[in-house]
């Protein structure tokens, strides 16, 4: 079968622009001319642009698709906001699952809250227990029952890697940060294979929607009360059910060290072979957030003090990463503070860059660690849309960052001067899986004008103004970038590799850049087949 797509601009990823692509057999044969490729094939069917771009599909290299899929068929509160509506939508999913013995899900926002925390009170209303994680996943709001059902008291001590939220008085107030959701959240119904199958095949579909043909899994493992997600990918990529190229980052369970490996080695080797997924990354997360205070910064915090905190003991990092590279392994750092972000690059120090280690989020790099990601081959796996003045930047960040740390937030511009490669994701369903809209902020470091915080009064004010990149930068970074750190033979438009493609509804190099926020998918194509349609 042979397509020729034309009637638009073609971006390839390779630092060119084409006026055509034709498509044989799902594989790209060739670039260029419209009339030139024609006379190739001709016998083909035709998509027509119609004025629009067609581009390599979308990588996510940082994401959690079958944690979204769950969420989305629990109580969902991530298409709302504020105390009100939240209650709204708690109460009516109770009342239409009275069956269901747990009230779980989540979305919520820190900033729908003052100082970020809901309270237990606000759930008790409810004849059941409540877990409802928190739209980063760094927190968890639960209900006074919740708390009795997991004997939870002002007696229990904060995990190592956690903190219990408190009353003055020292009750638990109903805010689990970190380690400390899994003393609930283990608790709560397991989901079922078919329910994990589900969610990914219908997380699968939506992000096609989007354009997306490939991701990194950010956590394959159990997490916050998650449930280990190998085995979905597993059975759906052996049965070919699974049609995006997925990598699945394998979790590095922090309570343990060296021994873990041979493990995780042989849980690599249970995707070898298999088509459409392999779990050659390890994911490691050395940090919190800023927002509780768990993000490992260098200096204290401003009002409230303390440093955060370094999930895996920085003495011993360098040791771990240094094996998991002699294993061939890629490293998948999550890094929010500076401490964390250096404590990433320290580890990298003397591996293999053939591995394709990269550190995502670095939502703070002091400046003198900026260089060193080019220096040591490290990729920079950008999470765009968080660098806006939204609620939760201005309420419950900048005030205890302080200057001059509050200017060191999301330096694109300063890494990509530096020579940094990049790759770009999501963290859906943290935020908006839409690479575009990342896109739009990565350009105008503002919010998109669909964004469910655009009212904000600060939200089209550029933040951090000076570390903009350009759109060709951005879409390269979601698109070759991502692709080349999860090793796909997609990601780029030429020929022989894979008809991945997306075709958007217009070029948004011909829009204002305030507007570049407003194109959107019409087509989706994997392997030359269309996945999606609008």
């Amino acid at each position: 079968m042979n397509i020729l797509f034309r009637g638009g601009r073609v971006f390839t990823a390779t630092g060119e622009f084409a006026e055509a692509v034709l498509v044989q057999d799902g594989v790209i044969a060739a670039v260029g001319g419209e009339g030139e490729l024609a006379r190739l094939a001709p016998a083909h069917d035709t998509v027509d642009l119609d004025g629009g771009l067609l581009a390599p599909g979308f990588t996510d290299a940082h994401i959690h698709p079958v944690q979204a899929g769950l969420e989305r068929a629990k109580c969902d509160l991530s298409e709302v906001f504020g105390l009100d509506a939240y209650l709204t939508e708690i109460s009516d999913y109770a009342a239409k699952n009275p069956e269901k013995s747990w009230i779980d899900g989540g979305g919520w926002d820190m900033s729908a809250f003052p100082g970020g925390l809901p309270h237990r009170s606000q759930l008790d209303f409810l004849d059941r227990p409540a877990y409802l994680i928190q739209r980063d996943h760094h927190a968890a709001w639960v209900n006074t029952r919740a708390l009795e059902r997991a004997g939870i008291t002002a007696d229990t001590p904060d995990p190592s890697d956690g903190r219990i939220e408190r009353d003055a008085d020292g009750t638990p107030s109903g805010v689990l940060h970190e380690g400390a959701m899994d003393l609930v959240g283990l608790l709560t119904p397991r989901p079922t294979s078919q329910d994990l199958d589900a969610a990914l095949a219908e997380a699968e579909q939506y992000l096609f929607s989007l354009g997306i043909t490939g991701w990194q899994d950010a956590i394959v493992g159990s997490y916050a009360g998650s449930q280990d997600q190998l085995p979905t990918y597993l059975s759906a990529a052996g049965s070919g059910r699974l049609r995006a190229r997925v990598i699945g980052a394998l979790w590095w369970d922090r309570t343990r060290g060296l021994d873990q490996i041979e493990g995780l080695v042989a849980r690599r080797a249970a995707a070898e072979g298999l088509d459409r997924f392999r779990a050659t990354s390890i994911k490691i997360m050395q940090d919190g957030i800023t927002e509780n205070f768990t993000a490992a910064t260098l200096e204290p915090y401003c009002l409230c003090g303390g440093t955060g905190l370094s999930y895996v003991d920085p003495g011993k990092l360098k040791e771990y990463v240094a094996e998991l590279d002699r294993f061939g392994f890629q490293v998948h750092f999550h890094a929010i503070g500076e401490r964390a972000v250096r404590e990433a690059l320290d580890s990298f120090e003397g591996t293999d860059p053939a591995n394709r280690h990269h550190i995502a989020h670095l939502q703070i790099i002091e400046p003198s660690d900026v260089p060193r990601f080019a220096e040591l081959g490290v990729t920079a796996n950008l999470q765009p849309l968080w660098a806006t003045h939204h609620a939760q930047m201005d309420e419950l960040t900048l005030p205890f960052l302080g200057d001059p740390r509050s200017s060191w937030q999301y330096p694109f511009a300063d890494l990509l001067a530096h020579g940094t490669r990049f790759c770009a994701g999501s963290d859906w369903p943290v935020s908006n899986a839409d690479p575009l809209q990342g896109m739009h902020v990565a350009v105008n470091r503002t919010e998109p004008g669909s964004s469910v915080h655009a009212g904000y009064p600060t939200a089209q004010t550029p933040f951090l103004p000076r570390q903009r990149i350009d759109l060709a930068t951005a879409l390269t970074a979601y698109t070759a970038g991502s692709a080349w750190i999860n090793r796909s033979p997609a990601g780029l438009i030429e020929r022989g590799r894979p008809a991945d493609l997306v075709v958007l509804d217009r070029d948004p190099f011909e829009l204002p850049e305030q507007d570049i926020w407003t194109t959107q998918v019409r087509l989706t194509f994997v392997d030359g087949e269309p996945v999606h349609q609008r």
